[in-house]
């Protein structure tokens, strides 16, 4: 069984033998949620590419005490991957979430788009930017990933256009794009996938972003629904970069 991962600031300096006591929500979640024991393996993340292996010793309360096995420090991804996910109705933006971050993304942009039938007016971005922080904390928890996961603020289409020139790469998924895809080869650096509400992405839009820089590309001859198109992007890209060659 593999050993679950939690969130723990201040972890770099364990070595080890020694001793760290998980409280708070993830010692609550560990002791209480999960029901960890004296025994089990565990492990903690500072989320910042430092990973701690280990053990629990006890469980006290809501709290759990881990002794320290052995530490390791990450190489930061050389594929850095951000979804741009449009608004989007029911849960499909946020099954969107959860699986990119599942495969690797480091970070998320909600999108208002033009044809999104959700809108995150007034106090609803800040709830809604917190229930997918949320999510993709769980999701690099579940992945066992040691860089955590940030959700950004909402971008109008603008801003988003604004925000291509931060990237190496932006990728705008569009099923009338000339190109497809598979053309990219490998790539490494800040990518960014860019995937559009139900109706798909206006025509105004895909302009704007492709003039500001970005690239269009189709995932073949189907038509993916919002919540699964950017899981098939990222899924491609990190098989073309290697990334599943090793479980290292």
């Amino acid at each position: 069984m593999v050993a679950p991962l939690f969130f723990a600031a201040n972890i770099s300096s364990l070595r080890s033998g020694s001793e760290f006591v998980l409280d708070g929500p993830e010692g609550k979640h560990a002791a209480v949620v999960r029901r960890m024991r004296a025994g089990e393996a565990i492990q903690l993340t500072d989320g910042k590419g430092f990973r701690v292996s280990g053990s629990v010793s006890r469980v006290d309360g809501a709290s759990v005490i881990v002794s320290v096995a052995e530490n390791k420090v990450e190489t930061f991804p050389k594929l850095q991957l951000t979804l741009v996910q449009a608004l989007a109705k029911g849960d499909r933006d946020e099954l969107a979430v959860q699986a990119a971050i599942e495969l690797g993304a480091l970070s998320v942009i909600p999108w208002q788009a033009t044809r999104s039938v959700s809108r995150w007016d007034g106090p609803k971005a800040s709830k809604g930017r917190a229930r997918w922080q949320a999510i993709a904390s769980e999701a690099a928890k579940q992945s066992l990933r040691v860089w955590e996961p940030e959700v950004k603020n909402m971008v109008s289409t603008k801003e988003l256009a604004r925000l291509v020139g931060d990237f190496d790469l932006v990728l705008v998924l569009d099923p009338t794009a000339n190109s497809s895809i598979t053309g990219l080869g490998a790539i490494a650096g800040r990518i960014a996938i860019v995937v559009g509400p139900e109706g798909g992405v206006d025509e105004l839009e895909l302009n704007e972003l492709e003039v500001s820089g970005a690239k269009r590309v189709h995932l073949g001859a189907g038509i993916l629904r919002t919540s699964t198109a950017g899981l098939a992007a990222i899924s491609y890209l990190v098989g073309s970069a290697g990334l599943w060659e090793s479980a290292e």
